[in-house]
């Protein structure tokens, strides 16, 4: 693990955000902040050490993380404490974090806040760790219990959870007047919550499910699974698929001459496949043909949001960006510390946690990769509405944002 303090030295692109976040508390100087007493120890987890695309969504994670700090650094800190970062090396497994954080923990420097950039498996792993030591916690990888506060009092999923992602899959078919849908999952704790609730709420809705599938992530075809969803005809395949195994789904519907819409969730759209052209990618070949993908609103460029474009030029002047804006919300995670600092008057776990899922504290972050988290007592998720999300078809990534 390596330690990285970040500090107010990231010139115009940091100036420019933070004049579009000045809603998000006092505008202290930042030579001031480290007068306010030892520095705030905040750790985000990372898969720097695996290999593809894992290492490249874990990257901009971290990223986010880092420039989250610089953001808040530069408006004076976080209760007049400069903010201090370090990135520790999960490399995607489970066990190795749970390590790594249990170091952390019985060490005398204990994190006030951690970060993770998933996946889920990670995430389940860390969870009950962060909370039997009450450490703010915030999670991109959301898992059946990540949101559920009796269960994790501490943690806030940053990502929507998984009804919010249905409850847009739900608005968009039912606007393409869809009737009959199948469904393929991974094996992910995320793809077989995706294929349960998938499966329940488009039954709510009226609409047919034709079939559901799930495959095992390690596995090298998922081919006799597309065969069974295809023979039932459906209107829409309705997909989630995460990394390597994506290209293996598409290979097989490829292989099988099945021509259905495809509607993949946030999973497809951080698979760094299906932006990249040939040999490396599918970008611009008949396998994404048919392929929409969910996305949030700021993970689409758009020239006249200036607040989320001053947020991508700061992570950009702060590190690589080597995936999309939806495995950025890390950026959010900071400034949402900052606004329940304030509230709270003070850096217990108990209070901040309570201040978070306080409407005003929610508003007064101006967080820029979800424009308002909406915790709530009963739910640590941020209860993303339908209009927050897009479908849009594959194509290039530029700083983190489909062009």
């Amino acid at each position: 693990m390596h330690r990285t303090k970040i500090t107010a030295a990231l010139g115009a692109a940091a100036a420019t955000a933070l004049l579009l976040a000045g809603c998000a508390g006092g505008s202290n100087a930042a030579s001031e902040s480290s007068e306010g007493g030892d520095p705030i120890k905040a750790v985000v987890f990372g898969a720097l050490g695996a290999e593809g695309i894992l290492a490249n969504n874990a990257q901009t994670s971290v990223t986010a993380a880092e420039a989250s700090v610089a953001a808040v650094n530069e408006l004076g800190g976080i209760l007049d404490r400069e903010v201090e970062i370090e990135v520790v090396d999960d490399t995607g497994d489970p066990t190795v974090a749970v390590t790594k954080l249990r170091e952390l923990m019985a060490g005398d420097d204990k994190p006030d806040v951690v970060m993770n950039s998933g996946p889920s498996t990670v995430a389940e792993a860390m969870l009950p760790i962060l909370t039997q030591n009450k450490v703010l916690s915030f999670n991109i990888g959301p898992t059946a219990t990540s949101g559920d506060p009796s269960a994790n009092p501490y943690n806030f999923d940053l990502s929507a959870s998984v009804p919010d992602y249905i409850n847009s899959f739900v608005a968009e078919l039912e606007a393409r007047d869809t009737e009959k849908v199948a469904i393929l999952h991974g094996s992910s704790a995320y793809g077989e919550l995706f294929g349960e609730l998938t499966s329940k709420a488009f039954a709510d809705a009226d609409m047919e499910v034709t079939g559901m599938e799930g495959f095992d992530n390690a596995a090298l075809d998922m081919t006799p699974q597309l065969a069974a969803l295809k023979e039932a005809d459906p209107d829409v395949l309705v997909l989630d698929a995460y990394g390597a195994p994506l290209g293996y789904v598409l290979q097989g519907i490829e292989k099988l001459g099945w021509d259905v819409p495809i509607m993949g969730n946030t999973s497809v759209a951080a698979t760094g496949l299906i932006s990249t052209e040939p040999p490396t990618g599918v970008l611009g070949t008949d396998q994404v043909k048919n392929l929409t993908m969910q996305v949030y609103t700021s993970t689409k460029y758009d020239p006249a949001d200036d607040k989320v474009n001053a947020a991508v030029e700061l992570m950009a002047a702060t590190g690589p960006i080597e995936s999309s804006l939806i495995l950025a919300y890390n950026y959010d995670a900071m400034l949402l510390v900052r606004a329940a600092a304030e509230k709270a008057g003070s850096l217990d776990v108990e209070a901040l946690a309570e201040a978070l899922v306080d409407p005003e504290v929610q508003e007064a972050a101006d967080t820029s990769i979800l424009s308002v988290y909406r915790f709530t007592e009963d739910s640590h998720t941020p209860h993303v509405a339908p209009e927050d999300f897009l479908f849009i078809s594959p194509g290039p990534l530029v700083n983190g944002q489909y062009q």
